[in-house]
């Protein structure tokens, strides 16, 4: 997969105006990445699907006000000046930042406090890596890392040792998403 990188500083504004051309961009302190955009197979759709359904039917248990969940590559500008704006597969905002959302916008601002990525085929561990260090840095709570073809589920927190879930475990995200516990076999079935 080739990556193109530009050196000179831009603003989410300036991405946003830019042609959908079948280039995946995103933001990384200003920088602007362009990699040739994939579809995804099956397999991540169905993950996501899943995910999302799940998290929307533990969402319903909690009382008023509630967050929101959404999916399929939400953007996000998780930092300004410089900007970080990225498409992430699944995200969960708390009512709070919710309401901070302007109907106007396209895209989510602020950090989420969770936020999921699925695993493709093409996906490189040192992509995911540098993708974990810079949700976590800019404000993410919790990331997870969710591999379709191992039927894992890594966990992340800025204040916290990773941890692996596999089909055998329960997930939770406590404190940052109370009352959650989400079977991983139930994930990939």
């Amino acid at each position: 997969m080739n990556v193109a990188i530009t050196t000179a500083l831009m603003t989410t504004e300036e991405l946003l105006a830019l042609p959908e051309d079948g280039i995946d961009r995103e933001l990384i302190r200003g920088v602007l990445r362009e990699k040739e955009m994939t579809r995804r197979n099956r397999q991540h759709a169905r993950t996501e699907a899943r995910l999302t359904y799940l998290l929307e039917s533990w969402l319903d248990t909690q009382p008023e006000p509630r967050g929101q969940v959404f999916s399929g590559e939400a953007g996000c500008i998780l930092q300004r000046d410089p900007d970080t704006t990225v498409g992430i597969d699944v995200v969960y905002i708390t009512a709070e930042m919710a309401s901070r959302q302007s109907d106007s916008t396209t895209m989510i601002e602020g950090a989420p406090l969770l936020a999921v990525e699925i695993l493709s085929p093409s996906d490189r561990q040192q992509d995911i890596n540098a993708k974990v260090d810079e949700y976590l840095t800019t404000g993410v709570a919790v990331v997870w890392i969710v591999d379709p073809h191992f039927r894992t589920v890594t966990v992340y927190r800025a204040d916290a040792e990773p941890v692996l879930f596999n089909v055998d475990h329960h997930l939770s995200s406590e404190p940052h998403l109370p009352g959650l516990s989400i079977s991983v076999r139930d994930i990939f079935r």
